[in-house]
């Protein structure tokens, strides 16, 4: 995926500003930041749910919006309908007036893999939120998009399930673009192929995650005082102290960590 010039203004005021930012056409990629930094209009702007300026493409052209699953933050159903009838309404440009066996097999199937099979029978309007989160997953995955943009799709589960659930983004990816924002920067370094650092509406960083996933990176935009660990399978572990916290044998440079927020960095494909 290749954004070049690419902006969104709310009147006079410019909410994103990404002069270029080049990504894998397929892998899992987590975009980060903090509240406010631009992550959600980033991904509401590449779904197509608000207007941009400048150019995005992915492999030469660009989905349709068929072909694009977006999933925004904290959306929940207050509707009486099934678990299965929600799923079934991720395919509905494509239902015709009879709901196949075909239908309901995918529809098995993506809620199986989410663990939500037990529940197909089950009314929208009475599940958890994390339950709910994990439905509307399931739905757009149905629509087997090009490109998958998830807005926090774990912010509602539990660990068991927010493990599973990345797996399976993990697996997804490896034939399509998914890109997940997420405020876990451990589960960002641990699923993550690629990572993007919003900053202020501007990409400050953009690579592996042990390249982005660094204090020198971290602390500025983060206000924080990061100690950075690795887990059994060497992935980095973000821990997150209050600046005033830090003892000066930890040996942090200050002076590394003023970076220029509008730095970019363009990340090659693989």
């Amino acid at each position: 995926m290749i954004l070049t010039e690419f902006r969104v203004h709310a009147s006079r005021r410019c909410l994103l500003d990404i002069a270029g930012l080049e990504l894998p056409s397929r892998g899992l990629v987590g975009v980060i930041g903090p509240n406010g930094a631009g992550k959600s209009t980033l991904m509401k702007a590449l779904a197509g749910v608000i207007p941009h300026d400048g150019q995005k493409s992915l492999e030469g052209g660009w989905p349709d919006p068929a072909g694009i699953g977006y999933l925004p933050q904290d959306f929940t159903v207050s509707a009486a309908m099934s678990v299965a009838e929600c799923v079934l309404l991720g395919r509905r440009e494509r239902l015709g007036w009879w709901i196949t066996a075909r239908d309901r097999a995918e529809v098995a199937r993506v809620l199986a893999h989410l663990d939500l099979g037990a529940l197909a029978g089950a009314r929208m309007d009475r599940l958890s939120g994390g339950q709910q989160q994990r439905v509307l997953l399931a739905q757009k995955l149905l629509r087997d998009p090009r490109l998958l943009i998830l807005d926090e799709p774990t912010s509602a589960l539990d660990l068991h399930h927010q493990l599973e659930v990345l797996t399976h983004l993990q697996r997804l990816s490896r034939d399509r673009l998914v890109l997940v924002s997420l405020h876990d920067l451990t589960l960002v370094g641990r699923f993550a192929e690629q990572v993007v650092l919003i900053e202020q509406g501007a990409v400050r960083t953009a690579g592996q995650p042990k390249i982005v996933l660094h204090s020198m990176h971290l602390d500025h935009v983060y206000a924080i005082d990061s100690q950075i660990l690795s887990d059994r399978n060497n992935a980095p572990v973000v821990i997150a102290h209050r600046p005033e916290e830090r003892h000066p044998e930890d040996g942090n440079d200050g002076d590394i960590r003023q970076c220029n927020k509008h730095s970019q960095l363009t990340l090659l494909r693989p």
